[in-house]
């Protein structure tokens, strides 16, 4: 059986995410404009099938396919109603895939609506939102709960606080810098890890964002302002061009592998990949970690 994740860290392993689910999804079929929660209820064999991919393919630490499963996403298609059983399903489809050695992280990414003052989101209610979807993640038996692709301070403050107020499940989080080396909201990469650990994060880093050599970066300045934190590098398979029509990633597996070296020289200790990346890449990522 699993050890606790935070032990394995502790211990100085370095554990393997996984990589895109979307990108991924969407290859399979899934409908532009179809959220991939969608097909947690509807075509669950797609889900575990993705998911088994990835842990064929080296990976220790499978998300569960809920970035977008607050009630406040979910709402755009209609699902809200189905929240906690999106969220709940998730996980258990995860960890059909993951089996009993594997770890699941229920995976929480931002509402899509503005926080206050900027927007109409008051802090109050991000929390609620949060704390539905984490109760449900963990319900469904979720190790740990990942909070990923945050650009505002406060969003990312709230969803650590509302993960707390609806499970007991450690609580990662990674923010997207994608605008000159900070998020689109303007946070540093030392800011968000500073902000992370008072709050007693025990894992952050970065995830999405631009060109994956970036992390080369971001994850010192991180780890200068937090060098307790256990450090999280899932970057990107490069930054997406439209070749007739069709989004592309360039970033092959083996560059993608030769990069993952260097964040974990750096100082990660969880690495995987984001949009655009495949089981190969993670394949990649896996051997070389695995050889190091």
């Amino acid at each position: 059986m699993r050890l606790p994740i935070l032990e394995r860290l502790a211990a100085g392993e370095v554990l393997i995410a996984d990589g895109a689910t979307g990108t991924m999804l969407q290859a399979a079929g899934l409908p532009a404009g179809t959220p991939g929660e969608a097909w947690v209820l509807e075509r669950p064999e797609e889900i575990v099938r993705l998911h088994r991919a990835y842990v064929e393919a080296g990976s220790q630490i499978i998300l569960t396919t809920t970035f977008g499963g607050t009630r406040a996403r979910l709402k755009a298609a209609g699902l809200d109603v189905q929240v906690e059983e999106i969220n709940r399903r998730a996980s258990e489809l995860a960890r059909e895939a993951a089996g009993a050695d594997l770890y699941v992280a229920g995976d929480i990414g931002p509402t899509g609506e503005m926080m206050a003052p900027l927007g109409k989101l008051a802090y109050a209610a991000a929390v609620e939102l949060f704390a539905e979807q984490a109760q449900a993640l963990a319900a469904g038996g979720a190790d740990a709960v990942v909070i990923e692709t945050m650009s505002d301070l406060n969003e990312a403050k709230a969803a650590v606080e509302g993960a707390r107020q609806g499970c007991d499940l450690p609580i990662f989080c990674t923010f997207s810098f994608d605008t000159h080396g900070r998020t689109s909201m303007g946070v540093s990469p030392a800011q968000a890890a500073a902000a992370m650990a008072g709050l007693g994060v025990p894992a952050i880093g970065a995830n999405c964002g631009r060109a994956p050599e970036e992390l080369l970066d971001i994850l010192p300045q991180m780890r200068a302002a937090a060098p307790n934190a256990y450090l999280i590098a899932k970057p990107n398979a490069g930054i997406p061009r439209l070749v007739q029509r069709q989004v592309v990633y360039d970033a092959t597996p083996e560059h993608m592998a030769e990069l993952a070296c260097r964040y974990v020289e750096l100082g990660a200790r969880i690495v995987g990949a984001c949009c655009g990346s495949s089981p190969a890449h993670i394949a990649a990522i896996a051997s070389v970690i695995r050889d190091a």
